[in-house]
């Protein structure tokens, strides 16, 4: 059941602009997609299934109709009424492996996966994750069960539903195999593995059969979507292997990502491009060598809680690269008081990855030779040994992913 958080974001948002009736016909056609795919898998036995998530979407229900009278959401009920989708998910899940003779047990992940209040980006607490997973899960495993819970989703320690943004299954996953020992992480997804280049754009791109911890962290956090950029940091920690497999495709095994993995016969491993990226710029002529400019500079990105992807330096400006975009009129605002700005979006940045590339002779003049036709508005390297990084117009962003992979993968 692809897109259902999606379409309960898109609930909530008409419900917030109160159109009431256009937020319960898409949380109907949530219902109705459900049962249809109900219908398939159980036949006869899914009434009974439907009827034991009709309390699901009932609360659906009544939440967008309060929504709509307030025409407001606060985050706290906002993370609640999303996270319904992985509720519902993990019980048909559940359901689904019972009907095929294998013993499944339900668990509801906000009673182990514990976070703090940020709602909407939660971050977990870990030792009581761990702690929890280990009294819950194991008891499970231990009498020779299934179990099976939801990811993206967690509660605080006052048992407020939380969730931990876009992606946050994999995540999920992570945590709870590192916090029981596991001896494997496996995320099941709708592509063979990690690539040499996202095969939306490079149909010829290949899968990448072994990959460091440190070359996928980088991919992941720089747009390779197979992977959510905080996944691997659990993993990492406990020097578990984590394997991406294809779920449309079972049989090849996909790629194991390992805390170390010797080179392949290209010094590059793959090529990621993120899009939806602004560039600010910020110049002065007389403070930015100044003591305590640039923590100055950098406080204000940390109080507006975004992140910064990039950073290059001349003698007079800084230009930061960042992709959450909600905050950066008020980020140009404060900025604006420290020195001139400019902010430029509809930028994307390209990044090359592989180990050492810092250290492999001849590596910089290959890129930008393969890139000649484009323009290039900023560059990275020397931060990571394995990261090359540039930006360019978001428009030019597929063009370059092609020109490199042909340089490097033939």
């Amino acid at each position: 059941m692809g897109d259902t958080t999606d379409l309960l974001i898109t609930a909530l948002e008409d419900a917030a602009r109160g159109d009431e009736k256009a937020a319960l016909e898409r949380l109907r056609r949530l219902e109705g997609d459900t049962g249809a795919v109900l219908e398939e898998f159980f036949g006869a036995g899914a009434g009974q299934i439907r009827g034991e998530l009709a309390a699901n979407f009932g609360e659906l229900s009544r939440m967008a109709g309060a929504v709509a009278v307030l025409k407001s959401v606060p985050a706290a009920s906002r993370d609640h009424f999303l996270a319904h989708g992985e509720r519902i998910s993990a019980a048909v899940v559940a359901r689904a492996l019972q009907a095929r003779g294998l013993p499944a047990a339900c668990l509801d992940s906000r009673e182990i996966m514990i976070t703090d209040d940020h709602f909407g980006r939660a971050r977990p607490d870990f030792p009581e994750t761990e702690k929890r997973a280990r009294e819950r899960l194991l008891s499970v495993s231990d009498r020779g069960a299934i179990p099976v819970l939801g990811g993206f989703i967690g509660a605080t320690r006052r048992g407020e539903t939380t969730t931990l943004g876009r992606g946050g299954s994999d995540w999920s996953a992570a945590i709870l195999g590192a916090g029981l020992g596991a001896s494997l992480v496996e995320i099941w997804t709708d592509v063979g593995g990690m690539m040499t280049a996202d095969p939306r754009i490079v149909p010829e791109a290949r899968v990448i059969d072994t990959i460091s911890f440190e070359e996928a962290s980088e991919l992941a956090y720089f747009g390779a979507r197979v992977l959510h950029p905080l996944t691997l940091a659990p993993a990492i920690e406990k020097g578990i292997p984590v394997r991406i497999r294809n779920s449309r495709d079972p049989g090849p095994a996909g790629t194991e990502i390992r805390p170390s993995a010797p080179s392949g016969p290209s010094a590059v491993r793959s090529i990621a491009s993120k899009r939806g990226i602004a560039t600010v710029d910020i110049v002065t002529t007389h403070m930015l060598m100044a003591s305590g400019f640039l923590r100055t500079l950098f406080d204000v990105f940390a109080r507006h809680e975004t992140p910064v992807d990039m950073v290059t330096t001349s003698e007079v400006s800084v230009s930061v690269t960042v992709d959450e975009l909600s905050r950066l009129a008020a980020i140009r605002s404060d900025l604006e008081e420290l020195a001139q700005v400019e902010v430029a979006g509809g930028r994307a940045i390209v990044c090359l990855v592989g180990q050492d590339l810092k250290f492999r002779p001849g590596i910089a003049a290959r890129i930008f030779r393969a890139v000649e036709g484009i323009n290039i508005l900023m560059i990275s390297q020397g931060a990571s040994r394995r990261n090359v990084s540039f930006v360019v117009e978001e428009t030019e962003a597929d063009g370059a992913v092609r020109a490199l992979h042909r340089e490097f993968f033939g």
